[in-house]
């Protein structure tokens, strides 16, 4: 076997963790393109990996051993559902603290400047009006 019982071990704890068993993918495997020879062109060492459940899918021919593949698509895998899981939680958290922030009460510097930069602006477009005529002399 070319992954030792360690990886192997610990790819399974992984996910558990992550609430994955191996009935919910669906592995096919697919000739290999590319380079290795005869070895891809004669033996279907691609593997293409789905998470059913969440439409998640992998290809992998990294390697041109079956099995090596096969615990790579895995961890690849693992690694996009947990960026997936992460991002949903991470993108949560930032509209929460959006919100504190916005419904936040403003200092009395921040209301000055405000305030401040509105009055330019008015100055501002005060000098865009039009002039009037000048009276005949």
């Amino acid at each position: 076997m070319p992954v030792s019982l360690e990886k192997e071990k610990e790819l399974l704890e992984r996910m558990n963790r992550l609430g994955i068993s191996e009935g919910d993918l669906q592995e096919t495997f697919i000739r290999s393109s590319g380079p290795g020879g005869q070895k891809v062109n004669k033996t279907a060492t691609c593997v293409y990996l789905v998470h059913v459940s969440s439409g998640l899918s992998v290809k992998c021919q990294k390697t041109r051993s079956q099995a090596m593949n096969r615990f790579l698509a895995r961890r690849i895998l693992l690694d996009r559902m947990e960026r997936l899981q992460k991002g949903q939680a991470d993108t949560e958290r930032k509209r929460i603290e959006k919100l504190k922030r916005q419904k936040r009460k403003r200092s009395k510097r921040a209301k000055e400047k405000v305030l401040q930069a509105k009055r330019r602006q008015s100055e501002k477009k005060a000098l865009r009006s039009k002039v009037p005529p000048a009276a005949p002399e």
